[in-house]
């Protein structure tokens, strides 16, 4: 059975009873107000607006791994297969490019970069997990390229406020690495480790920064997220009432709420017995607010 690790009692709470199989992705969008996430296993997007309690939920054409918003409305999404751009309001799908079609992989963690562009890795789908995944940048103009190869899960994309520092996670080896992110031509250099999981319980999944530079993990199968400092040392641990946490972002009007997806998939009849409310949607009040979501120029 699936049991939490010996911290704190939980803290961030459930806002919305949403029983994904699989919960990720989750941005917050200024422009609507809005918060928006993925059941990658359900092929769902889902919208929740704050103010008024409701959320919306739309079945997408294939299974999505993540997605960024457009700076002209709309969306770029990594579908499994993969990258396109998707209307949530008329559900029209426009495919860019497929990525690693030969492969028994598909689309998974991605975010915008601060200059315009959709960074998103891949995963490897079949049964031995082998490191056959890559990081792909998708610019402005449609064009695509490989970035790193070598992975079998992409995770945790994120960058500093400056735009200058790529945070990123192959899930299994449980360690975060930091490159140098050059802006002007999205090229990465310098790999090193941010910060090494072994000591911890959970394994690195998806990730925000903050305003102060911290970067916030969440750590699946850990039940808990890690707010790290820009050295890597660990500022605070918040614990999650769901052993499966995915994905973290920081929303709201000012940007102070940490809102958390999680999962219920691998989890028995018995292990929801013990943690019903896998699978929703968390949410904490922080004290240091977040930065407006970079959108995609394309």
């Amino acid at each position: 059975m699936v049991r939490l690790p010996g911290n704190a009692e939980p803290e961030a709470e459930l806002i919305v009873d949403c029983r994904n199989v699989l919960g990720e992705g989750v941005l917050w969008s200024e422009r609507d107000r809005s918060l928006y996430w993925l059941d990658i296993e359900a092929a769902e997007l889902w919208r929740y607006d704050p103010a008024s309690g409701e959320t919306v939920r739309r079945t997408l054409a294939e299974r999505a791994g993540s997605f960024g918003f457009r700076a002209g409305g709309g969306l770029i999404v990594a579908f499994a297969s993969g990258f396109a751009f998707y209307d949530p309001d008329s559900g029209e799908r426009t495919r860019i490019a497929e990525i690693e079609p030969d492969l028994p992989t598909r689309l998974n963690d991605g975010r915008c970069d601060r200059a315009g562009r959709f960074l998103a890795g891949t995963m490897d789908e079949s049964p031995e997990k082998r490191p056959i995944a890559g990081i792909y940048r998708l610019d402005a103009d449609l064009t695509v390229e490989r970035l790193i190869g070598g992975i079998t899960t992409a995770n945790s994309l994120s960058f500093s406020p400056d735009g200058r520092t790529l945070y990123f996670a192959d899930t299994p080896k449980r360690v975060i690495h930091a490159y140098d992110y050059d802006p002007e031509t999205g090229r990465i250099s310098r790999r090193r480790v941010f910060r090494s999981l072994d000591d911890q319980p959970g394994k690195p999944d998806g990730s925000t920064v903050d305003a102060e530079g911290c970067l916030w993990n969440a750590q699946w199968q850990g039940g808990r997220i890690v707010r790290y400092r820009p050295d890597g040392a660990i500022d605070r641990v918040v614990a999650v009432p769901a052993p499966n946490v995915t994905c973290v972002a920081l929303g709201g009007p000012d940007l102070d709420i940490l809102y958390v997806t999680t999962a219920r998939q691998g989890m028995s009849a018995a292990d929801l017995e013990v943690f019903p409310q896998a699978g929703g949607l968390f949410a904490l009040r922080v004290d240091v607010p977040g930065l407006p979501e970079a959108t995609f120029g394309g």
